[in-house]
């Protein structure tokens, strides 16, 4: 009895809500946690009564399983919610065990309920973190990884091995990551793999990657050192699929490229008077001195040195208006990608002086500049920064169409940067423009198209430069604009 006694204290004192069930299945014992949590009493749980404290849901697959228990004679383990006396259900884990007499016989089932609701919702909340994390991957298009490089091990996300299409179940090594790169973009691999190995904590890069099934993509790349681990580095990242943002940019700057080129377009066909009278005067200077070179050479005695004289002013002339022309073509040239080269942003301004001199003199506009010496060259699209110029040359000249003015253009070079300003004396700015006006379709002018400055503006920011507006103290505005220096080495051709 005393031993008894002392086994149903120990049963009693476990953590777990402990039993013992008959043979063929009905309960004979339940210790006392088990009384305490369900509140059922001895008489209420005896047998199968027991029953009455499971989830009406989760009782059918329960008593399944202690069936097949029953009939198989072997251990087993099934998860189910138990009701609490104050009606409240939580998880438990329920395993069983057989006790065998001598000969092998079952005579009585042990089991113990152990409370895992804790553990089962932790599991649900991550289950859900989980979904979530996959559903916003596959919606941003974005896998993420972790990377042990010198292990060449790379734990990689599902979305991640859609994006590349690897198959989840085969091993990912470094040589099938590098497989998948696009041959031209391979330095990039072999430039951010070398960073890393070396130390490099943070890596960023946008390359393309050519799939199995033959598609090209753009992804962008972020990588970060968390940590070594036995000396080896150990990356934490994510890389998103960016064809389609990279595609519609692609579209957006031909877009953008074809719009400069009819505005160009547009703005020269309103010059075509100025433009004809600007290759008339040197073409019709060029046949007034053929006439006086044939007259010279025309005389009984031919005036050899001043026919030289004159051969050579229609020389000038002639290649006066070729620059003009080659001007023009260049500016009305199609060119949706832009061409970067070394440019003096001095000589364009003096070939848009060439240019607009005509436009001047019809405006009664008198240009002047002050342009800094030895003025650092630029990188730049040569025909786009002239379009820049002609748009607020052209703008300042218009604003002072009713009785003229000056258009001053000046250059300077303030630490890292070259600085363009083109001042006028005319109408100026209203102030509630001020901020407006480099809008598309935003304009002050009665005729204007308001993209002018528009386009402008995307030029100068694609340079790597601001533009801005500023108002005269005394009358009419300024625009600036400024261009970043570089040396030749550190131009990408």
């Amino acid at each position: 009895q005393k031993s008894e006694s002392k086994l149903r204290q120990v049963i009693d004192a476990i953590p777990a809500l402990a039993w013992c069930n008959l043979p063929d299945g009905p309960n004979e014992f339940l210790n006392k946690g088990w009384h305490e949590y369900t509140g059922l009493s001895e008489a209420e749980s005896h047998g199968w009564g027991w029953q009455a404290a499971f989830h009406p849901d989760d009782l059918p697959p329960l008593m399944e399983k202690w069936m097949k228990m029953l009939a198989s004679g072997e251990p087993d383990e099934i998860e189910a919610r138990l009701r609490r006396h104050d009606g409240v259900y939580r998880w438990f884990l329920i395993r069983a065990e057989p006790f065998r007499d001598e000969s092998g016989k079952i005579v009585r089932w042990y089991g113990t309920s152990t409370d895992i609701d804790d553990r089962k919702r932790a599991e649900e909340e991550l289950r859900r973190s989980e979904a979530f994390l996959a559903e916003a991957q596959r919606v941003s298009k974005t896998g993420s990884f972790i990377t042990d490089l010198l292990l060449d091990e790379h734990n990689w996300s599902e979305e991640l091995c859609r994006i590349f299409e690897f198959d989840p179940a085969t091993r990912i090594t470094t040589e099938e990551i590098r497989a998948r790169f696009h041959p031209e973009d391979l330095p990039i691999y072999e430039d951010a793999f070398k960073r890393a190995v070396n130390g490099d904590r943070d890596i960023d890069l946008i390359y393309r990657i050519i799939t199995p099934s033959g598609k090209m993509k753009y992804v962008h790349a972020v990588a970060h050192g968390m940590e070594e681990i036995a000396g080896r580095p150990l990356y934490i990242g994510a890389i998103q699929d960016v064809t389609e943002s990279k595609i519609a940019e692609e579209a957006l700057s031909r877009a953008r490229a074809e719009l400069a080129h009819m505005a160009r377009v547009t703005t020269l066909s309103a010059l075509t008077t100025s433009i004809a009278h600007e290759v008339n005067q040197p073409i019709a200077a060029a046949i007034t001195s053929a006439g006086a070179c044939l007259r010279w050479l025309n005389r009984d005695q031919p005036d050899v040195q001043r026919a030289r004289e004159t051969a050579m002013r229609i020389e000038e002339d002639g290649k006066r208006a070729a620059e003009i022309i080659s001007h023009l073509r260049s500016f009305y040239k199609k060119d949706v990608t832009p061409r970067r080269e070394m440019v003096s942003v001095n000589d364009l301004i003096g070939e848009m002086l060439v240019l607009l001199r005509s436009e001047a003199d019809r405006h009664s506009v008198v240009m002047r500049t002050r342009l800094a010496a030895d003025l650092p060259v630029v990188s730049g699209d040569r025909v786009q920064l002239q379009q820049v110029l002609m748009n607020l040359m052209l703008n300042g000249m218009e604003s002072m169409s009713e009785r003229g003015g000056e258009l001053e253009i000046s250059t300077r070079r303030e630490r890292e940067e070259v600085i363009v300003t083109v001042s006028d004396t005319g109408e100026g700015i209203p102030a509630d423009k001020m901020e407006e006006i480099f809008k598309a379709f935003v304009t002050t002018k009665a005729e204007g198209t308001g993209m002018g400055l528009a386009i402008s503006n995307t030029i100068i920011e694609s340079h790597g430069g601001r533009l801005w507006a500023t108002v005269n103290p005394q009358r009419g505005a300024t625009f600036h604009f400024t261009l970043p220096i570089q040396s030749e080495a550190q131009i990408e051709y």
